[in-house]
């Protein structure tokens, strides 16, 4: 991949963060033998986005690499010509924004671009998310946070009963437990007058810190005082490019990058095999008794 975020560029940006931690985190990672060696660049991540605990990132990577390893809907076969893949791309449009706000936090919009009900796989289209993501933080590295905003301009009650729990339980403990991200903002943008019921959905698997961030947005002007006009797409009254645009070279990089993609897949996975102890499943992560908060990572 050619435009791989710098690795000396990181800690240019971020001074506090120390490259012997880093490199401690990085050869305790090579000594679990369940894990795979992490790059340089992905540990960095982690470290940036638990505050520089070396005990929290410890927890967050192997929470990370189970995930992705039991979570199968999410981030296996993450080939960008698979069919379901195909079809998120048309059913959905995952916009991250070229620019940050002024305090350089990055901002990723998602919306439907069909309103189509029969073709909204939840699973599929959160899988998506998570690539467009993914590839996102391959190429830009760390930032001072993220906001994420949904905006649910044509959603209805049929796209509301296609969510499913537990899809929704295991992407909400995925980004409140195992993405390597400052989550500082979430913006609904607009709301419909079943808003509750997605909440409804959402609250049982929300931390209370996730639902203090929560705003909902009835009036744009209200959403310009956290997310600028002068970075938002033409289309929510902003000063930068429509939103179909961004998304279509957002789409054309995804495409370009397939090989690294699959490849990604493979290198962020865990080798239960050879796990010490005895081996997790998705049982362990998401069953009644399941807390990642019983995963060794000394």
């Amino acid at each position: 991949m050619k435009n791989l975020a710098s690795v000396e560029e990181q800690y240019r940006r971020f001074p506090e963060m120390d490259k012997q931690d880093v490199l401690k985190l990085k050869q305790w990672v090579q000594q679990q033998p369940h894990m795979p060696n992490l790059s340089e660049l992905d540990v960095i991540l982690f470290f940036h986005a638990c505050y520089y605990s070396m005990e929290l990132t410890k927890r967050t990577i192997e929470t990370n690499l189970s995930i992705r390893t039991h979570v199968p809907e999410f981030f296996h076969n993450l080939d960008i010509e698979r069919p379901e893949l195909k079809r998120a791309m048309n059913t959905v449009a995952i916009i991250p924004l070229p620019k940050a706000t002024p305090e350089g936090y990055r901002v990723i919009i998602g919306r439907l671009a069909d309103t189509d009900t029969s073709k909204f796989n939840f699973a599929d289209i959160m899988k998506f998310y998570c690539m467009v993501f993914d590839l996102w933080m391959a190429e830009g590295g760390a930032e001072q946070g993220h906001v994420i905003v949904m905006d649910l301009k044509g959603v209805t009650l049929g796209h509301v009963a296609r969510l499913g729990l537990l899809t929704m339980k295991k992407f909400l403990f995925y980004l409140q437990e195992a993405a390597a991200i400052r989550l500082v903002g979430f913006h609904f943008v607009n709301i419909v007058p079943f808003i509750d019921k997605v909440l409804a959905l959402m609250n049982p698997f929300m931390k209370k810190e996730l639902q203090q961030m929560i705003q909902l947005h009835s009036n744009i002007e209200t959403f310009y005082k956290s997310v600028p006009k002068d970075i938002l797409p033409s289309d929510y009254g902003g000063d930068d490019v429509e939103s179909d645009e961004m998304k279509n070279g957002i789409y054309k990089n995804l495409v370009a990058n397939r090989e690294f993609m699959m490849e990604f897949e493979k290198t962020h996975q865990i080798n239960e095999k050879l796990r010490p102890g005895k081996p997790k499943d998705a049982s362990d992560l998401f069953g009644v008794e399941g807390n990642f908060k019983k995963l060794d990572f000394d």
